[in-house]
């Protein structure tokens, strides 16, 4: 089981953004994203149903509807089914923006058949090639979690490792804010699953978790990781989001900290956080999220600009990157 060998290049783009996270993109705007980061030779795409209700999956099919399909790997999620059904009142949260369509909370067989049905016709496609399920922790479900976990066990994870055996999808995991999920489901001894998109767990500001057990089961599994929300919500390179939310004073001076040694060293601190998810060997690729064409270009000339080796120490001595971490030195 391994993501690298099903995931075309390192750098991917998340199109949660293309579903107007934070902020109303129009047409325009979110299509000429798209047409920028495929300029630039970016060929992963993810989005979810529930990125604006919809709306990501439908710009981003539109956007990648003049291409080959082969020429692309493209991932979804299922266990939010968006209903025609109107909400009545106003929406709140990073996705507020977004359609109104009801968003339907459901980890069964029978509606992970029905969300993937759903995503191929708002993506313009006849085929996914990585299915994740989303959110199925604490974060998004509260104490009842585990009640989701256990519907999702019986239902996606099982209807997913069918259509991989069927030849249907090519690898399936989980994508989820948190590590616990990821750690229960490599418990099991049914089901397992390719790997796991894990966003804002494996960033400069907080990577603690990973290291601690997940890691370790995972490579065992030989399972891997698409690492998404490298900066972290965007209060890493200058933004005020962290974990959705507005960013603390703590987080916002750690953040000061870490762009203080950045600037000691002439780091670009966007090519740090990309650098960082992938010097780790269980890292398959990295999707910055981008909702303006100048964003996909700065994301690529970061992933290639040279970090000395003085930064990663200085990071390291520092202890905002902890010991057992991967570098990417270039000794």
């Amino acid at each position: 089981m391994s993501l690298k060998d099903k995931i075309i290049g390192h750098l991917g783009f998340g199109a949660a953004p293309l579903g107007n996270m934070f902020r109303d993109i129009s047409e325009e705007e979110a299509l000429a994203t798209v047409h920028a980061a495929w300029e630039q030779g970016i060929r992963y795409f993810d989005t979810a149903p529930v990125y604006g209700a919809g709306l990501s999956e439908q710009r981003l099919g539109a956007a990648l509807a003049g291409h080959a399909r082969d020429e692309y790997t493209l991932s979804t999620k299922v266990g939010r089914l968006i209903s025609d059904e109107k909400d009545s009142g106003a929406r709140s949260g990073p996705f507020s923006h977004g359609l109104t369509n009801k968003i339907l909370t459901d980890y069964s067989a029978d509606a992970t058949l029905r969300s993937i049905e759903s995503s191929l016709e708002r993506l313009r496609t006849d085929r996914l090639d990585i299915v994740f399920v989303h959110d199925v922790a604490q974060d998004a479900h509260g104490d009842e979690w585990i009640e989701h976990f256990n519907v999702a066990r019986k239902g996606a994870f099982r209807t997913l490792a069918s259509l991989k055996e069927q030849g249907v999808i090519k690898a399936w995991g989980l994508g989820v804010n948190r590590v616990e999920p990821c750690e229960l489901t490599l418990d099991l001894t049914e089901a397992q699953p390719d790997g796991f998109l894990l966003a804002g767990r494996y960033t400069l500001l907080d990577h603690d978790q990973p290291l601690q057990h997940l890691f370790a089961k995972a490579r065992e599994a030989s399972a891997e990781f698409v690492v998404g929300g490298p900066y972290s919500s965007g209060v890493l390179v200058g933004g005020k989001h962290f974990e959705y939310q507005e960013a603390s004073q703590a987080m916002l001076d750690k953040v000061a900290h870490i762009q203080e040694i950045a600037r000691q060293y002439q780091v670009d601190i966007k090519s740090a956080a990309l650098q960082f998810a992938l010097a780790n060997p269980l890292v398959a690729a990295v999707i910055p999220g981008a909702s303006r064409p100048s964003r996909i270009v700065e994301d690529v000339q970061a992933l290639n600009a040279q970090v000395p080796d003085g930064f990663w120490q200085a990071m390291r001595d520092q202890g905002f990157i902890a010991a057992q971490a991967p570098l990417p030195f270039k000794d």
